[in-house]
């Protein structure tokens, strides 16, 4: 018999513990690593954030949609917590995000990502039909200190 983790999901900011999300961002997460706080700070400030949680409050799971809530989104910095993960959280998470209705009838939605391609399969995501039409700026050394 599975057992189902009682969970809450929540896109208000003021819930979110944001040291825990930082620290996992700027030392874990292989795509942040060194995120300085002044720009994970606006990074949230200027996302639609989703936040995981247990029963006793514990923030487990975090992601983020940058959005014109009309024809595109990209999401981001997507994760579960080494100690939650392999329990079905990220995709309840995903479903919440996928569900919310500032997302709804969006053209495009994008995401980069090295890895859980087969969660995100789950939700529409594809490779790149055409990605001699995408480009990018890629700023490698945007989170050094000078």
């Amino acid at each position: 018999m599975t057992q189902t983790l009682e969970i809450e999901i929540s896109t208000d900011k003021d819930k979110l513990q944001r040291d825990k999300i930082y620290q996992f961002l700027s030392e874990d997460a292989y795509w942040s690593k060194g995120l300085p706080r002044d720009v994970f700070d606006r990074s949230i400030e200027n996302s639609l954030c989703f936040g995981l949680y247990l029963p006793n409050g514990e923030q487990v799971a975090f992601a983020r949609v940058i959005t014109d809530k009309a024809t595109f989104a990209y999401l981001g910095d997507v994760f579960v917590t080494p100690a939650h993960r392999s329990k079905g959280l990220s995709k309840q998470l995903m479903k919440a995000i996928d569900a919310h209705p500032e997302l709804q009838g969006l053209r495009r939605v994008l995401l980069a990502t090295a890895g859980a391609h087969d969660l995100y399969k789950q939700f529409g995501f594809t490779p790149l039909g055409a990605p001699d039409r995408m480009m990018e700026r890629h700023n490698k050394t945007a989170y050094q200190k000078a």
